[in-house]
Parts: structure tokens; sequence; C-alpha cells
């Protein structure tokens, strides 16, 4: 048997598990998938730890969260984890941490090989010379990358990883699971345009552009004799923020706040749905597009989420926008409201880019990364052709 596969994150929610799941599928019988996960409860969102169908599961900390570790520990446990499966290919996430560094670096000298997990792109924030030359120090105990699109591959090539070295499939989800968490077929299909509403799924955070949202959509209700209804889920500290900002616009009776959806309630609402409106200012991928296209459904997003590289063509499956540009995606709502022909027509290009976004990408990017698969699938996708092929 070949050397097992070690996948290690912060945190195992749904998305997790469904990629370790899509391994343990492609390798049945060829190599063992350990997924081990530093914290039984995430920093960032409101998931829940889950266990694993067809791998092994390893949790380090079942109490902690991962910001409350310290270097040192997280560091030596995680080593421990991953030495006693021997020599192995370890997959990382988070390599500007110094711990996850410490453990590279170690792996490294005694032979396991260690690839990195990353889907950062260049234009997320303002870049600094001198951070970026450190982060490409710490690149370097990595044999390769795999990561969401166009411009994570473009972002780890800027950082000196080789484009031979690099593969996509990181951002996926098991459309099956999505599909049947929603418990009806994919739009056009299930329930009429007429009955459907737009909905935006988010944590509430400056950089979710929440408040920009809002106001297009005061604006699209202008626009319209009878608005659709607007489906607003999620967490954070923007919470209070938002509803009175919901109250001033006077939106109370047309905007459904939902607090805190589990992922299937979340896939249930999608299928309900009309639309998805993702205007973030900053967003690395956008896993929500993938749960959207999983249920047929058009998409709004902002130019600077991910998944415009991997799935979205605007005017064919969805409509790309400016982040500061209110008006357009108020036009835009209107646009797939209103125009029921065109609807549908996207909605059968969305089923079709879902695929893009499945999670036996993710499988298929590992092999391509460890030289195990077909080198040039990752690169396959829309979008992604100018970056170049595997040697």
């Amino acid at each position: 048997m070949l050397r097992p596969i070690v996948v290690i994150w912060d945190n195992f929610g749904f998305s997790h598990n469904d990629r370790c799941e899509a391994l343990a599928k492609y390798y049945y019988g060829r190599r063992d998938i350990v997924g081990v996960e530093i914290s039984g409860s995430s920093d960032t969102y409101n998931w829940a730890s889950e266990p694993g169908v067809g791998f092994r599961k390893v949790t380090l900390y079942s109490k902690k969260r991962a910001n409350e570790i310290s270097i040192i520990p997280r560091a030596y446990y995680t080593l421990l984890a991953c030495l006693r499966l021997g020599r192995a290919d370890v997959f990382l996430c988070h390599y500007e941490n110094f711990a996850t560094f410490a453990v590279a670096i170690i792996l490294r000298i005694l032979g396991s090989n260690t690839y990195v997990m990353n889907n950062s792109k260049f234009d997320d924030k303002k870049r600094h010379l001198l951070r970026e030359a450190m982060k490409s120090i710490f690149l370097t105990p990595y044999r390769g990358a795999l990561v969401a699109g166009a411009r994570s591959v473009a972002y780890l090539r800027f950082l000196g990883v080789p484009s031979n070295r690099i593969a996509t499939g990181y951002n996926s989800l098991s459309l099956a699971r999505v599909r049947a968490c929603a418990g009806c077929p994919p739009a056009p299909e299930g329930a009429p345009l007429a009955e459907r509403h737009f909905t935006i799924v988010a944590r509430f955070t400056p950089k979710k552009n929440l408040f920009l949202a809002l106001e297009a959509y005061s604006v699209y209700c202008s626009l319209v004799d009878t608005p659709r209804i607007l489906h607003l889920a999620g967490y954070g500290p923007l919470e209070r923020e938002l509803l009175r900002r919901i109250d001033k616009l006077h939106l109370d009776e047309r905007v459904v706040f939902h607090k805190s959806l589990a992922n299937p309630d979340v896939c249930r609402l999608l299928a309900t749905t009309s639309v998805l409106l993702l205007p973030s200012i900053e967003e690395q991928f956008g896993n929500v597009v993938i749960e959207a296209q999983a249920m047929g459904l058009p998409v709004i997003i902002s130019d600077n989420c991910g998944a415009w590289d991997h799935l979205v063509r605007s005017s064919v499956n969805g409509f790309v926008v400016e982040p500061d540009n209110a008006e357009g995606l108020a036009y835009f709502m209107k646009v797939l409201s209103t125009d029921e022909n065109l609807w549908r027509q996207m909605c059968f290009e969305a089923q079709r880019s879902a695929e893009l976004g499945d999670v036996k990408r993710f499988a298929e990017g590992v092999a391509a990364v460890l030289g195990d698969g077909d080198k040039d699938q990752a690169l396959r996708a829309p979008g992604l052709q100018s970056i170049g092929s595997f040697l």
C-alpha cells in the first residue's frame, strides 16, 4: 500500500468531512486517509466537529479552540499524531502559523512529504513587501500546493511555488449531500419562481459587505411592483447594526432574519431561493456559491469572490458586480426576478457549473499534486487555462 495521506485542519466541519470522505473513496484500498483536527470547535464558524465516514479522524484538543492552544503544544501534538503514522503525504493549512511551519520542516526532515492547502488571492487585501517575503520563506518546506482557483494559483506562483506543483480543487463540497439536505430537486424544478426569495448566507462581519447588500435591496424594492422577500442568514458581531439598518431602510416586513442556521437548514433555505447574493469586499472563495449551484441557483457575486474564477460566468450562470456598486446589484436582482426565461436558463447553467465545485475535484487535485492522477485535470475549469499546465 502507498503512503497514508494525512489532512490537517484546525477544525472539521461538514466541508472538511466531505473532502476527506471523497479522498477515502478515490483511494479506496490504495491509501489510508487520516484527518487530524487541532480543536473540536471552530474559532470562526458555528459548525460542530463531525465524525468521519470512510476515513480515520484524530482530534488533538476536544475542549479547546485552536486559538487557545499555544505554539509549542500545538506543534508537538500535531507532530506526534503524524509520526505515529510513519512516513506520509501530509496536507496542512495556515502555512503562516509558526506551529505549522515547524511541523512542516520536521516532517520533511523525517522523510514525509508536506503540501500546503490555501485559497488566498493577492487582491484579498493590501500587501506589504516584507510580509510577502516572509510568506515565501514559510512556504519552503512544501513540495506542492492545493488551492482554490486561478487567482490562488497566481498568488502562490508570486510567492515562489512553481506552477507544476500547484493543483486546484481545494474549495469543494459534496453536491449529493447538499441536495439530500435540501430535500428537493435543483431549480428550476421545485418551487416556482413566483414563490422564491433572495438569499444571503454570510457571517455578519464587515468583509461580507452586508450594509451595501441591504442598500441594494432597498433600491431593488423601488424598481419593481412586487419585491421578493430577502432572507438574511448568518451570525456575527454586526447583528445589531444590521437590524438597525433594516429598520432605518424600512425593510422590516421584507427582510427575514435567520440566526446561526445549521448547514442542513441552509440547504433547505436554498431550496426555495431564486438567487444567492454575495457582494463581499473580501472573499477568498465563497463555499456558499457551490451550495447555491448545487441547488441550480444563479448567483450575484462581487468580483472579489474567489468563486468567480472557478464557478461563475457572468451573464451565463449569474452576474458579477463591483463590491461598491449598489445600483448594479439592484439592477441584476431586478433582471433575475422579472425575467423567468433568463432565470430558468441560468438555473440549468448553474447545475452544469456546480460539477466544478463537487468534492471529487478535491480528490482529483490531491491526486494531481501527488502524481497519482491526471496532472492536467485540475486546470481544466473555465478561467484557469491561462495559468499554464502541469509538466
